[in-house]
């Protein structure tokens, strides 16, 4: 591992990899009102529709409400604002710029997903802030992300558990995000490159796990590892086109449930059995 610069953060040390992303200043948090903004007016303030009617949101890359959808017809989300004080003091204390390339840093805060390389995305604030409140993670819990990306889910999480675990099958934003994670308590040992539709047997079963990216149908490794009483968020639906965000619970018997959300558009899940046969 190729690296830069070594950073000094909140006293812990930020090793900084050949990534074209920056890592933060010491001292003082110089964006903190951008957050403050972000989390006031698109998670707080987030609307699905006004006073005349539904809307049509604008498209989007990833991790976004899906674009060109009338939500007069389609599942109208019960979560049309983030009001969990939890999840909105993560959003305001994790900073998103430190997850976007540099190209990217003035658009940081912006109401919308933003490339991160590979094809993939970092997703709209309003929408890890929606998974994360749907995901209703307890202290102390075991969630699986699947998906790390830039590793900006995975660090929200934190905020809730330790115990968190993150898989990315891309292997050069698995090296980006575990330099980058290391300051949020999570290790080699947590941070990991591999096919996250087969899940982490071995570190199972998970009270929470989370999905960041969209499978024509549930993996069913993904439900076997997921504990009774536990819940799972994922998009579901067909590559490059509308999906929809899906919460799976099962209950203490192992029965499964689930139940739409909202409508979405995430990157592909990539992997899984057919990811095998390539090889």
């Amino acid at each position: 591992m190729k690296l830069l610069s070594v950073f000094t953060v909140g006293g812990c040390l930020l090793l900084l990899q050949e990534t074209g992303l920056r890592a933060a200043p010491s001292g003082e948090d110089d964006r903190a009102v951008e957050r403050e903004r972000m989390v006031r007016d698109q998670v707080i303030g987030h609307r699905f529709g006004g006073r005349g009617g539904p809307v049509q949101p604008a498209p989007s890359l990833s991790g976004d409400r899906a674009g060109g959808v009338t939500m007069s017809h389609q599942i109208v989300s019960d979560h049309q604002r983030i009001e969990n004080a939890k999840v909105l003091a993560a959003m305001r204390s994790v900073p998103r710029h430190w997850f976007v390339p540099e190209s990217m840093q003035r658009e940081a805060y912006a109401d919308r997903p933003l490339p991160i390389g590979y094809g993939q995305t970092i997703s709209q604030p309003y929408i890890v802030a929606l998974m994360t409140e749907l995901l209703e993670t307890k202290p102390g819990a075991k969630i699986l992300e699947i998906g790390t990306g830039s590793g900006y889910q995975a660090a929200i999480l934190t905020k809730f558990t330790p115990e968190v675990y993150t898989i990315e099958i891309v292997e050069p934003l698995h090296k980006q995000a575990l330099a980058r994670l290391q300051q949020f308590g999570l290790g080699p040992d947590r941070v990991i490159h591999g096919d996250g539709y087969f899940g982490l047997e071995k570190a199972a079963p998970f009270d929470g796990i989370i999905v960041t990216a969209a499978a024509d149908h549930i993996p069913p490794p993904l439900i076997q590892q997921l504990r009774p009483g536990g819940r799972m968020i994922i998009p579901v639906g067909p590559v490059h086109a509308t999906q929809r965000l899906v919460v799976v619970t099962k209950d203490q018997s192992g029965k499964v449930r689930s139940h739409t959300v909202t409508p979405v558009r995430f990157v592909p899940l990539t992997g899984g059995p057919r990811g095998q046969e390539k090889k």
